[in-house]
């Protein structure tokens, strides 16, 4: 675990945030600036809303921590037709667009923090997820990427560097197959979207929230360290319901794969890098194969002793990576 995670205090009030945005989410559209066929997208800018320190991370975790000692990031809006929806940005350069896992956005992570040190960074709640509307009529991971990429488009984003962490990587590869006109590269991190030929995905919906999170880490130590051992707020269990809920309405079935992605893999045409943790319990490894065999050029990175959430347990490693590629 990289010295420079937030305490679990501070995790946990980063995710009771995100709970407070899912509720406000999940309410009707009330903005006046939803964009309309006739009128363009306009995104509502917030002021920073948080941060954490990296002086406290140190007291908590122990080692030098080469952040600042404060760490924020803007709060945006992107109203569209469709609902509004919600993201962090920090930093310039480049674009690198994030999109989280199936139970929704942790917040600001040190892993984010490393790769705005070059790039601009934008994290969004997923439509449907945290404090972005729901689509009640989305019914599958491909209409999550039609969203994001009229996200791409409303924020006025080129050459972005997609990332996609678990579910995400879902999406982005869904994305990169149906329309990648403002993609530079593809970066999917232990992406669902494919069978296994062997084994399977871990099933959420047969555990705790709590238990798939902790299978999530690479063992329970990494987990204490990030969320705590003590039970999670209730806050923080209703944001990971809700996710669940969004979750299982779009991946159900089948579950986190879709049978008409990979015949379109072949046709991606876009730089593609494949991060996995070598001990990831919840997308086998069999499936980086895959999605390494079905993507032309694509590069498989595997983080040894990682597990699924590569990104926490080795955010300065996974950050570099996406940084540096492609060469």
């Amino acid at each position: 675990m990289s010295p420079l995670a937030p305490s679990s205090s501070q995790r946990h009030k980063q995710l009771r945030s995100n709970c407070q945005r899912a509720r406000q989410g999940a309410r009707a559209v009330t903005s006046s600036c939803v964009a309309t066929a006739n009128a363009p997208v306009r995104a509502r800018v917030q002021e920073p809303q948080s941060s954490y320190t990296a002086a406290h991370a140190k007291e908590r975790l122990g080692g030098e921590a080469n952040l600042p000692d404060t760490v924020s990031y803007a709060e945006r809006e992107l109203a569209l037709a469709t609902g509004r929806i919600k993201y962090l940005e920090q930093g310039s350069g480049a674009p690198v667009v994030i999109l989280h896992h199936s139970w929704g956005s942790p917040g600001w992570l040190p892993f984010h923090e490393r790769l705005a040190e070059s790039h601009r960074v934008i994290a969004p709640d997923l439509p449907g997820w945290g404090g972005s509307e729901r689509p009640a009529w989305a019914r599958e991971p491909r209409d999550i990427a039609i969203l994001v990429g009229r996200l791409l488009e409303g924020v006025d984003l080129d050459e972005v560097k997609l990332v996609g962490l678990g579910f995400g990587g879902y999406v982005a590869a869904e994305l990169a197959t149906m329309n990648p006109s403002r993609l530079g590269a593809l970066t999917l991190v232990g992406a669902a979207g494919l069978k296994p030929d062997e084994g399977e995905i871990a099933d959420q919906m047969m555990l705790s929230h709590r238990a798939y999170i902790e299978e999530s880490f690479r063992d329970h130590d990494t987990y204490v360290r990030f969320l705590g051992d003590e039970e999670p707020p209730e806050e923080v269990r209703e944001l990971w319901d809700f996710s669940r809920e969004m979750t299982a309405r779009v991946s159900w079935k089948p579950y986190m794969f879709n049978r008409r992605l990979a015949p379109l893999l072949p046709d991606i045409k876009l730089p593609t890098l494949l991060i996995w943790g070598e001990q990831d319990a919840i997308v086998p490894l069999v499936c980086a194969r895959q999605f390494e065999a079905g993507i032309p050029g694509a590069k498989l990175e595997v983080v040894a002793g990682a597990g699924h959430v590569v990104e926490i347990e080795e955010p300065e490693r996974t950050a570099d990576l996406i940084a540096g590629f492609p060469g």
